[in-house]
């Protein structure tokens, strides 16, 4: 896979280094205000509730639903103020096939060794966080709005985030590329403090992973699937978990 054409000369088209981590920072916090007055609304203003269960799957899933859109509306308004069409920008273009191969082989890969790792140090192949949230959301009647916030908007918000705009100002050449998928990697794996060390090592192994992919590419959209494969897989684990191991 050659390195994508229309990076070659990104750093014309690109927003700087600064402007880009302030919009995303931005877009985040933004959203992460907007998720957490819907919360607030939600519980009627009972936050002591909220901070006691924040596993529950109502909540979580309403969060996921209300955050990536707005973060992604965000960016997409960036890249219009900056004059670019955000189709191109984000790379929100079709993989060619060999690429998509090489990705499902190796998002499978990766899930494939981290979860024998786990299993061979003896630790848990399913969170705390995703039996909780899964076995609440079931109880609450919010499953399949889990899955779709899980599977679906999660990923998508992500990857245009990550993979989308950050990799688009962060990587101006072939030379800037490792760099930069290790920082994005860092910054995609850093939130999500629900999981604990060995989950978010392997968050940043995929990020590590997913950001190779977008770089040979150039397809964020190639990402997202791989993304949404990976949660996916984490889901039907979580089913087994609580069904069958609980």
């Amino acid at each position: 896979m050659k390195f994508p054409a229309f990076l070659a000369k990104p750093a014309r088209a690109a927003l700087p280094y600064l402007a880009t981590f302030g919009w995303a920072f931005g877009a985040f916090v933004v959203a992460q205000i907007a998720a957490l007055a819907v919360l607030v609304f939600w519980t009627h203003g009972d936050l002591r509730a909220e901070l006691s269960q924040p596993f529950d799957g109502t909540l979580v899933t309403l969060s996921v639903l209300v955050l990536n859109p707005i973060q992604v509306a965000i960016l997409v308004m960036a890249v219009r103020l900056k004059g670019a069409d955000p189709i191109a920008y984000l790379a929100l273009l079709p993989p060619q096939l060999r690429a998509l191969a090489v990705g499902v082989v190796g998002i499978v890969v990766i899930i494939g060794v981290t979860d024998l790792l786990l299993v061979v140090t003896g630790r848990p192949l399913v969170s705390e966080f995703q039996e909780v949230s899964y076995t609440s959301a079931a109880a609450e009647g919010w499953l399949p709005l889990l899955w779709f916030a899980t599977v679906i908007v999660a990923p998508a918000g992500e990857e245009i985030t990550f993979r989308g705009f950050l990799f688009r100002g962060f990587v101006r050449s072939e030379r800037s590329a490792w760099p930069a998928i290790v920082v994005i990697a860092l910054l995609w794996a850093a939130p999500h403090l629900q999981y604990d060390w060995t989950g978010m090592s392997e968050i940043f192994i995929a990020g590590l992973f997913l950001g190779w992919v977008r770089w040979r590419s150039g397809s964020t959209l190639l990402t997202f699937a791989l993304h949404a494969l990976f949660n996916l897989e984490g889901m039907m684990e979580t089913i087994l978990q609580v069904k069958h191991f609980s």
